[in-house]
């Protein structure tokens, strides 16, 4: 049985409390948090003993799990695989890129398991579209929030975009050329509204807009390639994909036959996969600790959230570049 201890109990840190009840092959051994007053909330609802002695916690388990402020990952992180402890990361990796970059070192040379959580990749509507072949040319992604102060400790780069960087980087499989981005705060310290564009050496453009000052809701991605358009709308759990239907391929779940000017038939296909419902949260830490027993890679490895970081704070720099040029 994998022990876990995690690290932080404030609300994201208590829905991993609840999940790994769940996760087999996994036990709980127990939690730290300073604050005494989110400590006696998850004692309460989770009977999850408590450790006051960070460095006791990480003796007594094999894996932790941070889910505390950004700011702490690294120093946390760092005690972990000093004493040769598996870890999982929330995102975004680390406060800074250095931090991440030193902390990729440092798993390699601890030659243990580092999974970061950016759990869209666990999105049941992003998996739907692991069977087709995904070469985008133009992304576009929109991840609006209603404000919560909760998450404005750090700019809606790293609060919201980072999903969306992370999802791009795992389809486009290019280097990045050119960024250029712009945002403002309205109602934090912090950009709360941020667009980027991002240019790879493939020809990829990735379109994307985070806000956290919004009145609804909307997690989306459109994808457009080639042979096909995907749409996939992480909030609703729903794809779409739209292809030229090739001579003897199957029918999509609607065709709709098409007359161009040159006289020419062709039928556009359109297919909307089954949603098999999941619960993103408990399948990333159940992979995790599947990895660690089974010694099988992690799905989204410490270099995976470092890049995302990394991309992540070229934005941050174009957008405080830019509002410098612009006096906003």
């Amino acid at each position: 049985m994998l022990k876990i201890g995690v690290f932080g109990a404030g609300h994201l840190g208590k829905i991993h409390m609840q999940q790994w009840h769940e996760v087999e092959g996994a036990k709980l051994v127990g939690f730290y948090d300073p604050d005494d007053m989110q400590a006696a909330l998850a004692i309460s609802k989770y009977q999850v003993p408590r450790y006051t002695d960070m460095d006791q916690l990480i003796a007594a388990v094999d894996a932790i799990d941070i889910v505390s402020p950004t700011i702490s990952h690294y120093a946390i992180a760092k005690k972990g695989l000093l004493s040769g402890k598996h870890v999982f990361i929330e995102k975004p990796l680390s406060h800074t890129v250095q931090e991440g970059m030193e902390l990729v070192q440092l798993v390699k040379e601890a030659n243990v398991k580092c999974q970061v959580g950016h759990v869209e990749r666990y999105n049941p509507a992003f998996l739907a579209v692991g069977d087709q072949v995904l070469q985008p040319m133009f992304i576009e992604a929109h991840r609006l929030a209603q404000f919560n102060p909760r998450g404005t400790d750090v700019s809606v780069i790293l609060d919201l975009m980072i999903h969306d960087i992370d999802i791009v980087l795992c389809m486009v499989k290019s280097p990045v050329r050119r960024i250029s981005a712009s945002g403002v705060s309205v109602l934090s310290e912090t950009a709360d509204i941020g667009n980027a564009r991002i240019e790879f050496d493939n020809g990829c453009v990735a379109n994307l807009t985070s806000s956290r000052i919004s009145l609804k809701n909307m997690r989306k991605m459109r994808l457009f390639q080639r042979d096909a358009y995907i749409g996939i709308d992480f909030l609703e759990k729903k794809t779409e994909i739209i292809r030229l239907k090739e001579d003897g391929a199957q029918s999509g779940m609607m065709d709709f036959p098409l007359e161009m000017a040159n006289g020419e038939k062709k039928i556009i296909s359109v297919k909307m996969p089954e949603i098999a419902p999941l619960n993103a949260i408990r399948t990333e830490l159940a992979e995790f600790t599947a990895a660690i027993i089974n010694d099988l890679p992690v799905r989204v490895s410490v270099y995976d959230g470092y890049q995302a970081m990394d991309v992540a704070h070229q934005i941050l720099k174009k957008m405080s570049l830019h509002n410098e040029l612009h006096n906003v």
